[in-house]
């Protein structure tokens, strides 16, 4: 038990810090995208050799002036500050629940059921699906396609969608889902690491030296910073993504994931072009109308109803024994699955009367997205399923 809490503890810390350290990510993300689009040249009777543009604000009742140079100024100061380390304690952080959720637990998170896959292959295609994507990424950007933005997007697309598709093949729907954003946050990550940073140090190099940066490994960390820019809210919705069954749960998960991504760049985009003055009026209409198709298609199927000659009316006791073998052992009073060590989302199983209480929550999870339990750890059937949705039809009576 001791270790249960502890577990449950270093879950919650990671998971606050990887929401705390994405946060500072994405925002110096957001505003530099802003900022660069919002610099403007210098008034004549203003100008500065080497000054490519400047920028006024106000917050917090202090006035600003932002400036950018179109290379480098002809000092460097005593102090640089750098933009790295909220990307790598993100990825670390999510990397680390990865392992602690998914690959630790794997039999009851990370493997679907009936696919007859051992968990260590199934780690190992987890594993194997943060790093390729990051390779072949690397490898279109370097490229000739990385000078061609519209055709690269939408080859990437493509393997995403490959990626989509096949995770969900081999693991459960909700680990799949993570492992998509999981891949690519570690594209964002290694962008940093590997592309944005080392530029950024070449330039100081150079600049110390008197000699001029390499222009082309600043166009390639500038393309880089970009792509992470439109990568922002499809990783932010698979942050949250394991609280939403219905997405994940649903028959045509994958899809969904896609579309909540390619709507997430959408409006990323929106706000983009709108930083640099343009409009486009369509692109928030078409997300809204996007969303609106997705939360249609995503609803639940129904069960059928029961065949001809069968008598209705479930009792309440093969109910009870159906909750009890399959869903108490985490939603009680004192769990009994291992690493809980109280009842997720405080939904408790133990009494009829709370049983009957979650009837709506049961319908949902367990009987028509079927996501719960979870990994369907404890073995619940088709047929269990079956019986609780009518039992729920027939209006949850305790009886």
């Amino acid at each position: 038990m001791a270790a249960d809490h502890a577990l449950a503890w270093l879950n919650l810390a990671l998971r606050w810090g990887h929401v705390i350290t994405g946060i500072a990510w994405i925002g110096t993300s957001f505003y530099f995208n802003w900022l660069n689009s919002r610099v403007a040249p210098p008034p004549a009777g203003r100008a500065e050799p080497g000054v490519a543009g400047e920028l006024w604000s106000v917050h917090g009742g202090g006035f600003y002036r932002m400036v950018k140079y179109a290379g480098a100024p002809a000092q460097l100061p005593g102090t640089l500050h750098w933009f790295k380390w909220e990307a790598y304690a993100t990825w670390l952080t999510g990397v680390s629940l990865l392992a602690l959720i998914y690959y630790l637990q794997a039999d009851a998170f990370l493997v679907a059921p009936g696919r007859g896959l051992a968990p260590g292959v199934v780690i190992a295609i987890g594993v194997g699906a943060l790093v390729a994507p990051w390779v072949v990424y690397e490898v279109l950007c370097r490229s000739p396609l990385g000078g061609r933005p519209a055709l690269l997007a939408v080859l990437g697309f493509v393997l995403v969608t490959a990626l989509a598709w096949g995770l969900t093949q081999v693991m459960s729907a909700r680990a799949a889902y993570l492992h998509v954003g999981a891949a690519l946050g570690t594209i964002m990550a290694a962008n940093v690491l590997m592309v944005i940073i080392p530029s950024q140090r070449d330039m100081v190099a150079v600049m110390a030296q008197g000699r001029s940066p390499d222009a082309a490994r600043g166009r390639q960390a500038a393309l880089r910073s970009l792509h992470n820019n439109y990568l922002t809210l499809p990783v932010l919705f698979v942050m949250v993504s394991n609280h939403y069954p219905a997405t994940y749960g649903s028959r045509l998960n994958w899809e969904i994931l896609l579309g909540l991504s390619v709507l997430g760049a959408l409006t990323r985009h929106w706000f983009n072009l709108r930083n640099q003055g343009r409009r486009a009026v369509w692109i928030l209409p078409a997300a809204t109308l996007g969303m609106v198709l997705l939360a249609f298609v995503s609803q639940p199927q129904r069960l059928p109803a029961p065949p001809a000659g069968i008598s209705a009316g479930v009792a309440f006791t093969d109910v009870r024994v159906v909750v009890a073998r399959r869903c108490a052992a985490c939603h009680s009073a004192t769990p009994t699955m291992a690493g809980f060590a109280a009842a997720p989302a405080g939904v408790l199983l133990d009494t009829p009367e709370q049983i009957r209480s979650q009837a709506p929550r049961i319908q949902t999870v367990a009987v028509a997205a079927q996501t719960m339990p979870l990994g369907n750890v404890t073995g619940m059937t088709v047929e269990e399923r079956e019986l609780l949705g009518r039992w729920i039809r027939e209006g949850a009576r305790l009886r």
